[in-house]
């Protein structure tokens, strides 16, 4: 798969690495000079400039890309280049920065595929630590694995499960957990799951289909 990542930071250079280590087609967009000398010097492909910049995308091939990962620290830096991907009929998601706020996750989340943000989900799983929940499936996440979202559907076998109890096939396990169309967080330990819950799930990509059925999906 072709994919497009706009910001070689923290984010965006794991990101590309995982995706580079599974054979997949990455070029990079960065406006930082050392951060665009970094990511040639481990071998991607990379164009110097903004990535709110329409004509720099179109040659970095977005009409042509699977995917745009808008991962920079600039918030609107990241939407503009999703809505770029979004014109050529990419999958896009977008980084919100540090400075998240639940007003900013539903003006957005509505205009693409997926928010991430990164700062959120490592407060959460302090908290999780804090309280005594168990953070460390986050660390067991390798570049052998992939990740996915589930929405349960009404009748699931899981429904009134902890969520953290909940066993899947083989070694894939539940790191995050959200309400109906609310942000999704990792788990506490006397969560349980509802129908319309979504779960994010680590696993071997051919154990997809599996988990799906394990959750009544």
């Amino acid at each position: 798969m072709k994919f497009v990542i706009v910001g070689f930071g923290r984010v965006g250079k794991r990101t590309a690495r995982i995706l580079g280590s599974e054979d997949h087609d990455v070029t990079i967009v960065e406006i930082d000079p050392e951060k665009v000398d970094r990511a040639r010097e481990e071998g991607f492909d990379v164009l110097a400039g903004s990535g709110d910049d329409e004509s720099l995308l179109e040659k970095a091939g977005i009409a042509t890309a699977d995917a745009i990962a808008a991962l920079t620290g600039d918030l609107n830096v990241n939407f503009s280049a999703c809505m770029i991907g979004k014109h050529h009929g990419a999958r896009t998601v977008m980084r919100i920065d540090a400075d998240y706020r639940a007003e900013i996750y539903d003006t957005y989340a509505s205009e693409v595929d997926e928010v991430v943000y990164p700062e959120r989900l490592g407060a959460a799983g302090a908290k999780t630590a804090l309280l005594g929940g168990d953070f460390n499936v986050l660390a067991d996440l390798t570049e052998e694995l992939s990740v996915a979202t589930i929405d349960v559907p009404e009748g699931a076998d899981v429904i009134g499960e902890r969520v953290v109890a909940v066993e899947l096939p083989g070694d894939a396990r539940i790191y995050a957990h959200g309400r109906r169309n609310e942000p999704m967080s990792i788990p506490l330990p006397n969560t349980t799951i509802e129908a319309g819950d979504t779960v994010a799930v680590s696993t071997d990509p051919e154990s997809l289909g599996d988990i799906r059925a394990a959750l009544g999906a």
